[in-house]
């Protein structure tokens, strides 16, 4: 037995095999982005990837309408059908119990923590395991008279792991792969969830499981030796409860080509001038995240508060903007997040700020994607510094949305799936903050030459290597 066989990998899968649109293709998410007059743009990673697959071989798309209703109504008899283009999509209700227990409980106090390496804030309350069971189960028992014997089931994320196991039980027999958006965790992490045995055994009622980095992939593996004493072949195949689950390395990307012209598109657009003219000269940090404590936010504040300490002529003449929306404020560790992380922004300009200088600028709300695109080409210095992440599409899209000729540097946590692949960013511990500022600071001098040679390396890796390459080579291997 080994643990370290060859993965199915984006760097080194052969081109896909195009036999895959001749199946119907399922998609299953949480949530499904149906779409609504006036509203375009603005979709994250797995939205256009899911999309080109249906839209190039027609197919469902199922999952949560993002609607909650009355308990007392009951969960709905039939999923609520819609169709544009050649895209079906199927979406359902959930009632507010299912919600709080489902999604804000089991999901994101039990799994997400955990998969994140915070087990100080896991909670594993049985009653939120109930309901993240019986909610995958009603997920299955309105999907599957929508199936095809010939159908191809392509189920996403963390949310819905038991989905393959619940639709095996009710006789499905149609292909399933499952692909893990955030990291998996060191067996010795794992052991920590109650019902850990149980949850990866519903992950070998999949055909195909595919994670994000090898390293991931990897622990996987070692889970399945050490503690179920399964066999894995040296394809990375595992053989435990009576199954054969193929695993498989996908890191997720970006429509890169769009995202680039985006960005020098919305270089001259009338909110970019405002940015620039009220930066004026100075040099611009970005960091983009989701309010999560994921994100290391806290640690990177303390970390550029380091660099205007230990390098006092930077006052003045950096401005650091970290965007960060609210997400999942049902969440008591995500409000006390925000009520930290406006302390911490509060005490820097305190602390620095002049009459004509605010350091950092904590702005707690989102932006259009084509907006965030020309605010990454404005910044001269990128910061990705997530303490735990599946991938990190951010650093990517930074990237993507400098200017060939005069581009940014990317600062990048060792930690993010991305730092995998982006090998001209700035790689760092977010944890060490001295170190943090240091590189902070090497990349605001960096010299012209140095930061085109870095862009054209990683920029001509998106290119190869972009959402619909993730898409393609995920199916393919999937469909074989």
């Amino acid at each position: 037995m080994t643990l370290a066989g060859p993965a199915v990998s984006s760097k080194t899968a052969s081109k896909p095999d195009r036999t895959v649109a001749k199946r119907r293709l399922v998609v299953v998410s949480n949530r499904v982005a149906v779409p609504r007059p006036g509203r375009t743009g603005g979709e994250g990673g797995l939205a256009v990837g899911v999309k080109a697959a249906l839209e190039e071989s027609g197919g469902m798309w199922f999952g949560w309408s993002g609607k909650t209703i009355d308990h007392e109504k009951g969960e709905p008899d039939a999923a609520d059908l819609s169709e544009s283009g050649p895209i079906t999509y199927a979406t359902i209700d959930l009632t507010q119990r299912d919600y709080d227990e489902y999604y804000n409980g089991f999901a994101n106090r039990s799994i997400w923590p955990l998969f994140h390496y915070r087990l100080d804030l896991a909670d594993f309350n049985r009653r939120y395991l109930a309901g993240y069971q019986r909610v995958n189960a009603l997920f299955a028992r309105r999907l599957a008279p929508l199936l095809r014997a010939d159908d191809l089931l392509w189920i996403h994320d963390y949310h819905l792991i038991p989905m393959a196991e619940q639709l095996r039980h009710m006789g499905c027999r149609q292909i399933m792969g499952f692909f893990l958006h955030i990291p998996w965790p060191a067996m010795e992490v794992l052991l920590a969830l109650p019902n850990q045995r149980a949850l990866v055994q519903s992950l070998c009622a999949y055909d195909l499981v595919g994670f994000q980095t090898e390293d991931y992939r990897k622990a996987f593996l070692d889970y399945c030796q050490r503690e179920l004493s399964a066999t894995i072949l040296e394809d990375g195949t595992v053989e435990a409860f009576g199954r054969r689950v193929r695993t498989g390395t996908f890191p997720i990307s970006i429509d890169t080509e769009p995202l680039a012209k985006a960005a020098e598109e919305a270089s001259d657009s009338r909110q970019i001038r405002r940015l620039r003219e009220s930066v004026r000269n100075r040099d611009l940090i970005i960091g983009v995240d989701r309010l999560d404590y994921s994100k290391g936010l806290l640690v990177r504040v303390q970390a550029y508060e380091h660099l205007l300490r230990a390098y006092p002529a930077n006052r003045g003449r950096v401005v650091m903007l970290q965007i960060a929306p609210p997400s999942r404020m049902e969440v008591p560790e995500y409000m006390q997040l925000r009520h930290e992380m406006e302390g911490a922004c509060g005490h820097l300009n305190g602390a620095f700020a002049e009459f004509d200088w605010t350091p950092v600028r904590y702005l707690n709300k989102g932006f259009s994607r084509r907006m965030l695109a020309g605010f990454y080409r404005t910044a001269r210095v990128g910061l990705v510094t997530p303490l735990r992440d599946g991938m990190n599409l951010v650093a990517k899209e930074y990237v993507a949305s400098q200017d060939p000729e005069d581009p940014g540097v990317l600062v990048l946590s060792r930690f993010a799936g991305a730092a995998r692949e982006l090998d001209g960013a700035l790689i760092v511990n977010p944890y060490d903050l001295e170190a943090t500022a240091e590189a902070m600071q090497t990349a605001l001098s960096l010299d012209l030459e140095e930061r085109r040679e870095r862009y054209r390396t990683m920029f001509k890796h998106l290119q190869t290597y972009d959402i619909d390459r993730w898409r393609e080579d995920y199916l393919s291997v999937l469909a074989a």
